[in-house]
């Protein structure tokens, strides 16, 4: 059976392509946020789950709940998304679309665990190090987790840096089971 990733990725591709072509990524890139927050409250979930109604209008539901905040090219998309009964994919194609987004104006989110809270400077600092080693723009996003004990953990995609006095500590206890 095909992962939701999987069914995802070409709704994804083909929304990213053409808000990419019409100049509009940021505007799809909210209205897939928008239609994607409406999918994940339990009362859309009810209603795309309740077999009395058709895809159709499981799709004008969400149509309805968005209207105001979505144009008739999203609409559409809304619409065909509907009639293959993919409604449910939306938070999964708003991620994949974010990272296509992501690609193409080189810049990656990066998580930044530490075990007490950076000074401005600090994440600055670290952010712009990431960015040479990237090759992109980089957005940190501050975690404290008193439990690394000292050092930092960065996630950036697959890419993870674990720095952290834990880790080294786990890192040693290996070598010495070995």
């Amino acid at each position: 059976m095909a992962t939701i990733n999987t069914l995802a990725r070409p709704y994804a591709k083909a929304a990213f392509e053409f808000a990419s072509a019409a100049k509009q990524t940021d505007a799809w890139s909210n209205m897939l946020a928008l239609s994607a927050a409406f999918v994940e409250s339990p009362e859309v979930i009810a209603q795309l789950h309740n077999p009395a109604l058709t895809h159709d209008r499981k799709a004008g539901v969400l149509v309805q709940l968005c209207a105001e905040s979505i144009d008739e090219s999203f609409r559409n998309f809304v619409v065909a998304l509907g009639e293959n009964d993919r409604l449910e994919l939306l938070p999964t194609v708003r991620d994949q679309f974010e990272l296509l987004k992501a690609e193409a104006e080189r810049s990656i989110e990066v998580e930044v665990e530490t075990a007490h809270e950076l000074s401005a400077e600090q994440l600055q600092t670290l952010a712009a190090a990431l960015s040479k080693r990237l090759d992109r723009t980089v957005q940190p996003t501050p975690i404290v987790n008193p439990a690394l004990i000292g050092g930092l953990i960065i996630r950036a995609g697959d890419l993870v840096i674990d720095g952290s006095v834990r880790g080294k500590l786990n890192q040693l206890a290996e070598a010495l089971k070995s």
